[in-house]
């Protein structure tokens, strides 16, 4: 799936119970939105009871409370219907070393894996919009003038604008470095770039590609 383009992928996030499974934290909801050359053809948002009490500051910070969680679905069942969800897709999340652990944890509870890879849109941004004041999520949205309901720390709500500001990156590719439909691989390798080697890599690219 490596090859394939960046417009088609599967964007995610995750609301936990804190910050890492290795510490026993879990999922609390999913929210995913599915990209097929550039449009949204597909949604998945599912809160999933982590079988404890979640703190009060994770209720405050996301605005899911115990009392949401308590009628939630398992997350075992939720995450069997969301890695159908996902296929074989590539993966977007921002700040995806996150987002990619807690997929691995919970998938690996219910035997289940994904063929796809991950690309982190935070580190991209950092690389693309170098000027931005922080690379937040929220700070990007507004940077980059994305329309938005206001919501953040939702996880449909989140994976929803990391979406919008994939797209415009994928659009600001072409505008800036003439790069049409780049692929995912170009992506993942822009994450990885030294900051001022970007702008090179990007015309090299171009060229190559023309």
């Amino acid at each position: 799936m490596a090859n394939s383009l960046a417009n088609s992928v599967v964007v995610l996030d995750f609301e936990t119970t804190g910050l890492s499974p290795n510490q026993g934290d879990r999922a609390i909801e999913i929210g995913a939105v599915k990209l097929e050359n550039g449009i949204v053809t597909g949604q998945f948002q599912q809160l999933m009871n982590p079988g404890r009490r979640v703190s009060s500051f994770i209720e405050g910070y996301t605005g899911i409370t115990n009392a949401m969680l308590s009628s939630a679905p398992s997350c075992e069942q939720v995450m069997d219907e969301f890695a159908d969800f996902i296929g074989d897709a590539n993966l977007v999340a921002h700040n995806a070393s996150f987002d990619q652990r807690f997929l691995d944890a919970e998938l690996d509870i219910i035997g289940r894996q994904y063929g796809g890879s991950f690309a982190c849109s935070m580190l991209i941004a950092r690389r693309l919009y170098q000027s931005a004041p922080n690379h937040k999520l929220g700070s990007l949205v507004e940077y980059k003038n994305i329309e938005t309901d206001g919501v953040f720390h939702r996880a449909l709500a989140d994976s929803e604008m990391t979406a919008k500001l994939w797209i415009q990156m994928l659009e600001d590719l072409h505008l800036d470095f003439k790069i049409q439909q780049p692929s995912f691989e170009l992506m993942q390798k822009i994450a990885k770039k030294n900051k001022a080697a970007v702008p090179m890599f990007l015309y090299r690219e171009a060229k190559n590609l023309a």
